[in-house]
């Protein structure tokens, strides 16, 4: 059943982000209604279910009508997100996140703020949960960001302070630390006194952190993986054999 619109809907002041029923084939479709600036409609399906963007003056009548048009493409489409097998993360209330190789599992609030909260949970626990401001109509998109937010400030708190340690170490000048995207790379480091991190690392445990910082920053004085390097890499980290190949068992 579509539901009654108030006095404000019909003149056109829904709200941004307003969750919605429509019946299409016989079926109930939910769907998230935004108004934005925009020109002509949109429609987007995926994981979290059908989005649709219209332009701001745009009537609900018109927008169900449009829908009911590709009702046909649009039931297809559900049925095939709905069936289709999980290639990642599940950017949903619940779901279980590393931090330094701790499990954190997703908590959304009523006020719709996402917790990041240890499963180890004891004393205190509260103070360790990080908390992200969201609107309270959470998409899978939103989720993720706030996830992705989270894993930053996390990766740029952790991997300075592991630096300043091991430049200390080192006796070297601290380098302009990057966060890196990369696919294979745990980090790398530029002549220029440039150290990227990949964001990645931060969900693996602090030693194995601290093998690719003392990695990269003994490059500043050997820009090689010569014997001389290696016997760097060991006066600041000793066990680096045991950890180079623990990472690489990780993936």
């Amino acid at each position: 059943m579509k539901k009654a619109l108030s006095k404000t809907q019909k003149e056109g002041g829904l709200k941004a982000g307003e969750l919605r029923n429509i019946h299409l084939n016989g079926r109930e479709v939910t769907y998230i209604l935004m108004r934005c600036r925009r020109r002509t409609i949109g429609m987007r399906i995926d994981r979290s279910g059908l989005t649709v963007r219209i332009p701001v003056r745009e009537t609900l009548q018109w927008v169900e009508s449009v829908l009911e048009k590709r009702a046909d493409w649009i039931v297809t489409k559900l049925n095939e997100w709905k069936n289709r097998k999980p290639s990642g993360p599940a950017w949903e209330e619940g779901s279980i996140f590393l931090l330094l190789g701790a499990p954190w599992r997703v908590t959304v609030t009523t006020a719709g703020t996402v917790c990041m909260v240890p499963l180890d949970i004891g004393a205190g626990v509260e103070e360790t949960q990080f908390r992200l401001p969201l609107p309270s109509l959470l998409t899978a998109q939103q989720i993720e960001r706030a996830v992705m937010d989270w894993y930053h400030h996390h990766a740029l708190e952790c991997f300075s302070r592991r630096m300043t340690l091991y430049a200390q170490k080192l006796g070297v000048a601290l380098p302009q630390l990057r966060l890196s995207h990369a696919r294979t790379l745990w980090g790398s480091c530029h002549s220029r006194g440039v150290v990227r991190l990949n964001w990645r690392l931060i969900q693996k445990p602090l030693d194995l952190v601290d093998y690719v910082v003392a990695h990269e920053l003994s490059h500043l004085i050997e820009m090689n993986h010569s014997p001389a390097f290696w016997q760097t890499v060991e006066s600041i980290y000793p066990d680096y054999k045991a950890a180079r190949k623990r990472l690489r068992m990780l993936g």
